[in-house]
């Protein structure tokens, strides 16, 4: 469900803004530092829980404020408000949903699902396993309805079992118990993962066929331990290395994708801006499986399209778009290229932020 309405108050340099978005496209042009960015960091906050600009929530508190109060509501018969305020002395995110108080951020992703193209994405294709996990289990979350489960038993199995591997003594017993969990747990964990990367593919692939034909790369799912061995043997058999180590070294936890050009890695290969086009791929194949599983459609928050991607791509890119009938808020200095990339007689809602003060532009 697309959002018909934001509030934020105390938003870093943002003044008090009242937003009446348009459930297609929405685009926000402004100099640099005038706010731009920060109004798409209120709304991942909103539904994500987090910041993608900071890790200390703290952070985005505007320097005269207590507190960051941030409020959207979802279209729908009847509309879901949602709210989460951050006071700055207090570590907790204060969440409500449709009046009611909400102790787990999982409620705010799965009420708005949100995809994020900024230049952070890249991570997915030069940085650590871990942006790429993030990245296959947001999907698994969204499709698979006991994924959250499998996900919170595996990391309580392995938490333990890394426990163990610290004390000054063993304690085989103990071992042995979380072990057995873990297994069962990260074989289920597997199996969601193993199933969501089936249908993904396909539709990756047509998506990127159409934004950049790339016959020569492929994407993997690794388990995060061989594929010809038992994990429970694995681990029993790894204990002491394990131990010297301090934590435990195979598992779902060390999952990955691979994403290879003719064997090599793709980050290796690729050009900066033939690697903008494979992560646009994953991101718009996400929202396109997202629809066909569920019916629901993703939020698209891309900040500085132009920056990310030529005219001609941006033009295929906004196609894509505008085929999925998704909510989108995209950014540029550039209010021009902006329009450009749509077709004549796209729906769209233009707005402008000057000096962290953001009013309606235009239609």
């Amino acid at each position: 469900m697309p959002l018909d309405r934001l509030s934020f108050q105390g938003l870093r340099n943002l003044a008090p803004l009242e937003m009446r978005p348009s459930a297609t496209v929405n685009l926000i042009s402004g100099d640099n530092g005038s706010g731009k960015t920060s109004l798409l960091e209120g709304i991942h906050i909103l539904g994500m829980g987090r910041s993608f600009r900071t890790q200390q929530l703290k952070h985005a508190i505007h320097h005269d404020h207590d507190s960051v109060t941030l409020h959207g509501r979802l279209m729908g018969d009847p509309p879901v408000p949602l709210g989460v305020r951050r006071h700055r002395q207090q570590a907790e995110l204060e969440m409500r949903m449709a009046g009611e108080r909400v102790g787990r951020v999982a409620r705010l992703v799965e009420a708005l699902p949100l995809q994020l193209i900024n230049p952070d994405a890249f991570r997915l294709l030069e940085g650590s396993p871990a942006a790429r996990r993030e990245f296959l289990d947001w999907g698994v979350f969204h499709v698979k309805h006991d994924f959250l489960e499998a996900w919170r038993r595996m990391r309580r199995a392995l938490k333990h079992r890394n426990a163990l591997l610290r004390h000054d003594r063993m304690d085989d017993q103990s071992m042995t118990v979380w072990e057995r969990e873990l297994v069962h747990w990260s074989e289920r964990l597997d199996a969601l993962r193993s199933a969501y990367m089936a249908d993904f593919l396909p539709v990756f692939e047509a998506t990127l066929a159409e934004l950049l034909p790339l016959p020569g790369l492929m994407l993997r799912y690794h388990r995060g331990w061989d594929r010809q061995r038992d994990l429970a043997e694995l681990l029993a058999q790894g204990r002491a290395t394990d131990r010297q180590m301090g934590f435990t070294q195979q598992g779902p936890q060390r999952a990955d994708l691979r994403i290879r050009v003719d064997r090599r890695p793709a980050v290796e290969v690729l050009s900066r801006g033939q690697q903008k086009l494979v992560v646009s791929a994953l991101k718009l194949a996400q929202g396109r499986l997202l629809e066909q599983c569920t019916g629901r459609t993703c939020v698209y928050l891309i900040d500085d399209l132009p920056a990310e991607l030529d005219a001609a791509h941006r033009r295929l890119f906004c196609h894509w778009l505008a085929r999925m009938q998704c909510q989108v808020f995209i950014t540029s200095v550039d209010s021009e290229a902006l329009v450009e990339a749509w077709q004549p007689g796209t729906a769209m809602a233009m707005f402008h932020v000057k000096q962290g003060r953001l009013t309606a532009h235009g239609t």
